[in-house]
């Protein structure tokens, strides 16, 4: 019978790929035909696919159908938890790139751990919360002082589900642009140099950062796709053109119908600008 994932259906012949075990499931290439254009070949290694699925099997589905057209991977709290550190340790291990997007939030000798256990998984990038202030911030960046090939350290500015209303909630007297110019600058104070914000944010965050700054915005949503509980969004084409490094997208590519098309048309019109 068919198996259904997220929208999708698969033969039981595609159905023994998801019960492999970790190491012998193929990982996307990351090299890609010399007749590639060169935009698009940019376009599919700047975007990373958010694998907020509840298990292995299910992620590593969603793996093999966007085989050859992206490079990345987010992980995120929902497949870690349920998952543990094999799963990043299995998608970087094929040669992908992993986004450990887990938002460490605490005293600063735990962070410091915790951004160390990270680097050991071979997760590329991963992420601290910019709110827990610059002595937490500061002992995630020196943690990876001695790190060989460290990962790229991102600090999460605000969560794109926070618009003015649920700012005040939280008591914040500043709006979220307001809020996150003030903790960007915080971060660059204590020498990271990654951000992640919304949309909205990424011209303030790039002209306050600068260049060289890498900035990973999630929050993008194609024109005619449901916000779902995102707030402050922008289009993959309309994002870059603001300054994004790379574009994070989960729902619009693991819900759609057929996942690969939908990162393949999002590709598409990341090529045009890039």
């Amino acid at each position: 019978m068919p198996v259904e994932l997220q929208g999708t259906s698969t033969s039981l012949e595609d159905a023994r790929l998801v019960e492999m075990p970790y190491d012998r499931i193929m990982c996307p290439s990351v090299s890609f035909s010399q007749a590639t254009p060169p935009a698009v070949q940019s376009a599919r290694q700047r975007l990373i696919v958010a694998l907020d699925v509840q298990d292995a099997p299910s992620a590593f589905r969603l793996v093999s159908l966007l085989e050859g057209t992206c490079t990345w991977f987010k992980v995120g709290l929902e497949l870690f938890v349920a998952a543990g550190p094999a799963v990043v340790e299995s998608i970087q291990g094929r040669g992908c790139s992993v986004f450990l997007d887990l938002k460490f939030h605490d005293i600063p000798n735990t962070i410091a751990g915790a951004v160390r256990s990270a680097a050991r998984l071979g997760a590329r990038m991963i992420t601290v919360h910019a709110s827990g202030g610059p002595a937490m911030l500061a002992a995630a960046r020196k943690a990876l002082e001695d790190v060989e090939n460290p990962p790229e350290l991102l600090a999460v500015t605000m969560l794109t589900s926070i618009d003015a209303s649920q700012s005040s909630a939280i008591g914040l007297a500043r709006g979220p642009a307001e809020q996150v110019e003030l903790l960007a600058r915080m971060a660059l104070e204590t020498g990271i140099h990654g951000f992640v914000c919304s949309p909205q944010e990424v011209s303030v965050v790039r002209a306050l950062a600068g260049p060289g700054a890498t900035l990973v915005v999630p929050g993008i949503r194609p024109a005619g796709t449901d916000a779902g509980d995102q707030k402050r969004i922008a289009t993959p084409a309309d994002t870059l053109r603001m300054g994004a490094n790379y574009l994070v997208v989960g729902r619009p590519i693991t819900r759609a119908q057929d996942p690969a098309a939908a990162a393949a048309a999002i590709v598409h019109e990341m090529a045009a600008v890039v």
